[in-house]
């Protein structure tokens, strides 16, 4: 049997929005071989030059986000999304749209837009404990909203709260069983009197305030038996190079970062809701850093969700410079039976099947399985 049209999926602008989606896909394919997916996505996000290295076709379309800091430059929004409108418009003519996918980002907000003023069934995935902007205004009329954090039930509208599902986020699961630690820490290189590993990182371009507070923490020693991974990111990585050797390894960029998550004990990272969501699934325990910048500080809420879970600490970025965040590596990385207990709770809140979950649900609401 094939596909009597297309399933459209949008979400971008960083790699929290479009990730899901391409994990959503593949579970979509994986369980309906001969569904037909598309993607949409914005020429200024990340989706630009993600999905031409992926197998799924595309089409990047002109839109601008909200300037909340400079409204006067909104008519180029405003512009955006009638143009999109009518580029989505014109798909749809060639290949009925049997349903749509938003992961987040101005992207998703145009395609569900179409959806609703056309009467398309259409789903959210919202991958943070604070429901995004998209998703508290399109929740209502979904069929289904698919929550990374319980805690994001709250924070939906009223009306968009029955039809909201705790799946967790598609994330790629680690292996079953779990890589043993000891191995994966010899394939690092590390003297054998390394017995634990704290890994650090703070995103694909690294973080200038983590990489100096762990910097100057590294160079008063790491605790007795414990070794470092410290991902830098690309533009950081100069500035620490000289640090490698012994029991810390200093790298630019880490991939796949199963390997470094595989011989970790304690990781230390920003608070976005994939990464979480990853060392949750390795029952990794964390100490959270939440991005200020991040919209409507969202990384503040999945960082205090996942403290309340038992699974964290959080240190504020303002705090680095006062020595927060070395107190609290010293007082974790001290206490086996605090990280033995973390790491229980972290693998509490793991969901390593949710993309599986996510297309099974839509597959059946929209009678394709």
């Amino acid at each position: 049997m094939t596909s009597a049209g297309t399933f459209y999926i949008a979400g971008g602008g960083t790699g929290g929005h479009l990730y899901p989606g391409i994990a959503i896909a593949e579970a979509l394919v994986a369980q309906r071989p001969n569904l037909d997916v598309m993607f949409l996505g914005a020429q200024r996000g990340i989706e630009r030059t993600v999905l031409p290295t992926t197998r799924w076709r595309h089409q990047l379309l002109d839109l601008h986000p909200l300037y909340r800091s400079e409204p006067w430059q909104n008519w180029r929004t405003v512009r955006g999304l009638a143009s999109a409108y009518g580029s989505i418009d014109a798909l749809a003519r060639r290949s009925t749209p049997l349903g749509v996918l938003g992961t987040g980002g101005y992207a998703a907000g145009a395609l569900l837009g179409y959806a609703r003023l056309n009467g398309l069934p259409y789903f959210l995935q919202e991958q943070n404990a604070y429901a995004g902007l998209t998703v508290r205004l399109f929740s209502p009329g979904a069929r289904a909203t698919f929550l990374g954090f319980p805690e994001a039930v709250q924070t939906l509208p009223a009306s968009g709260r029955p039809q909201s599902l705790v799946t967790g986020n598609p994330i790629t699961p680690p292996p079953s069983p779990l890589t043993d630690r000891a191995e994966a820490r010899r394939r690092w290189g590390f003297p054998p009197e390394t017995g634990h590993v704290l890994l650090i990182f703070g995103g694909s371009q690294g973080s200038r305030a983590i990489n100096d507070a762990i910097g100057a923490w590294i160079t008063n020693g790491l605790p007795v038996g414990w070794g470092a991974i410290w991902v830098t990111g690309s533009n950081e990585h100069v500035r620490f190079a000289h640090l490698n050797g012994g029991r810390i390894r200093v790298v630019g960029y880490q991939n796949p970062m199963s390997d470094a998550y595989a011989a970790a004990e304690l990781a230390v990272s920003r608070a976005g809701a994939m990464s979480t969501a990853e060392l949750c699934a390795w029952g990794i325990p964390m100490i959270l850093i939440p991005l200020p910048t991040a919209a409507a500080d969202h990384q503040s809420q999945n960082a205090d969700a996942l403290v309340g879970a038992g699974a964290a600490r959080v240190v504020r970025q303002s705090a680095l410079s006062a020595g927060e965040l070395a107190d609290a590596l010293t007082a974790i990385a001290s206490n086996t039976a605090l990280l033995v207990e973390m790491g229980r709770a972290a693998r509490g809140r793991a969901r390593t099947d949710a993309a599986q979950v996510i297309a099974q649900h839509i597959l059946s609401s929209l009678n394709l399985t």
